[in-house]
């Protein structure tokens, strides 16, 4: 069976920094020589390599085995045989690789920075219930079910709507809408809450009642629209341990966010 190894731009990211910048990769207090997967013409490579990587498939689904480590020792041992020779013809000296090293050390460094961020500063359940809840208000109590006609030009939709008086379909107009995901469907649009549409849209669409289209157009940044209500539900929305990941990933960025905007604001750059 054939053992997948790490993504391409993992292994050169784990092997980069921990070849070219092995201080990243060792503790500060001194300690027995750190053990090695393998030796290469005198050189060690150290097992802590391994483990990164195997580390690293373990967040992409791969379980540790004893073949994984095997196969992950190969493409190192052949990984530092190319190394060495790339060394011998002086290729590691060009300016170009020199640049891309320091790129590679200045991410691992960022990378580790931001995981240590996460580490130290942990989204709390009161959080989480206070992000749901925010959502869910924003959310509303009820769902719509609308079609829309969407043109370039006011005087389009004033004529659409002077259409539908004289009695034609709204599904055989919108035909004629530049919104190409709902047109064919007659303009039918998804369930969603009025958070889900630009403002002037869901403000229009509110006020209507079942069955009836907007008797002026309504505009946005997307064009002039003519909008039918068909029909109205309470909202469902998810149970909060449904979404929990979901939202603490999301406070996590936020966080992360204002923190490197903070270090930003502080920074003198010239």
């Amino acid at each position: 069976m054939q053992i997948p190894l790490p993504r391409l731009s993992t292994v050169v990211a784990v092997v980069i920094a921990a070849a070219a910048f092995p201080a990243l990769a060792q503790t500060a207090k001194p300690a027995a020589a750190p053990a090695k997967a393998a030796t290469v013409n005198g050189v060690a490579i150290p097992q802590s390599r391994v483990d990164v990587i195997v580390r690293a498939q373990a967040q992409q689904g791969v379980p540790d085995s004893p073949q994984l480590r095997q196969a992950i020792r190969d493409r190192l041992v052949m990984d530092e045989i190319v190394s060495q020779e790339a060394a011998r013809k002086g290729i590691t000296k060009s300016p170009e690789v020199q640049a891309q090293l320091d790129l590679m050390r200045q991410r691992v460094i960022v990378g580790a920075y931001q995981a240590d961020f996460l580490k130290t500063h942990p989204v709390t359940d009161a959080q989480v219930k206070a992000e749901y809840d925010r959502i869910k208000a924003s959310m509303g109590d009820k769902e719509y079910k609308a079609r829309h006609i969407l043109v370039d030009k006011e005087e389009e939709a004033t004529e659409i709507i002077a259409k539908l008086k004289r009695g034609e379909k709204f599904e055989d107009l919108a035909k004629a809408s530049k919104d190409a995901g709902s047109k064919e469907g007659g303009g039918a649009l998804d369930w969603n809450s009025p958070a889900g549409y630009v403002k002037p849209f869901s403000d229009a669409m509110v006020k209507l009642e079942k069955g009836k289209h907007t008797e002026t157009p309504v505009q946005t940044q997307y064009g002039w629209h003519v909008i039918r209500l068909d029909d109205v539900r309470p909202a469902k929305f998810p149970a909060m341990e449904e979404v929990k990941g979901q939202l603490v990933e999301r406070l996590q960025q936020q966080a992360l966010e204002k923190n490197l905007a903070d270090l930003r604001t502080k920074a003198k750059v010239e």
